[in-house]
């Protein structure tokens, strides 16, 4: 309604119409969850459990005793990780190219100097190359973040639900809490 009480027209622009039609016609993303188990073949692992974080746009993976070997342009990160919550048992050795060294933002506020790998991630049938950072997170809940830069354009996340993609047979997934109960047991 207008001032005066009448009804005005609103005329459509056909370039609204035409970029409305064009969204609608792409195919709809896949849904995962908050969390899910991936592969990184590259790596050597082929299950690790990590938290899709769309607030983080890098992807973050636990590495540790971290060396660059190589002259700069064609260096390669050699690290090892600990693929499973909470065990600190079973550990991969791994190596991949160096592919930048950032400033990176904690969610606490601290900023670091993070190596920069290239990898690629494996998600049900799909697979694809994204870049991680390397970073301690031995005493957070994830040893993997997904950022959102890894799943832009590919996915649409649901916060309300986990394991989308399904899950590792059981004994994978508890190798994490056999341990503590075996740390118990006198």
């Amino acid at each position: 309604m207008c001032h005066n009480g009448r009804r005005r027209e609103v005329a459509v622009r056909p370039s609204v119409q035409r970029s409305a039609t064009r969204r609608s016609a792409r195919p709809a993303k896949e849904v995962i969850g908050w969390r899910e188990w991936i592969a990184l073949p590259d790596l050597g692992v082929e299950h690790i459990k990590v938290k899709v974080d769309t607030g983080a746009r890098t992807s973050a993976l636990h590495a540790f005793d971290v060396r660059v070997v190589g002259r700069r342009g064609r260096e390669r990160a050699h690290f090892k990780l600990h693929p499973y919550q909470r065990n600190s048992r079973v550990t991969v050795e791994s190596q991949a190219p160096v592919v930048d060294r950032r400033q990176v933002r904690s969610s606490a506020g601290h900023v670091q100097d993070r190596l920069v790998i290239l990898t690629r991630v494996r998600f049900r049938d799909q697979e694809w190359p994204i870049e991680v950072t390397l970073a301690s997170r031995d005493t957070m809940g994830f040893r993997m973040i997904l950022g959102r830069q890894a799943v832009r354009g590919r996915f649409t996340v649901d916060p309300g639900r986990s394991y989308r993609g399904g899950r590792p047979p059981r004994e994978i997934r508890r190798r994490g809490k056999l341990r503590r109960k075996r740390e118990r047991s006198p």
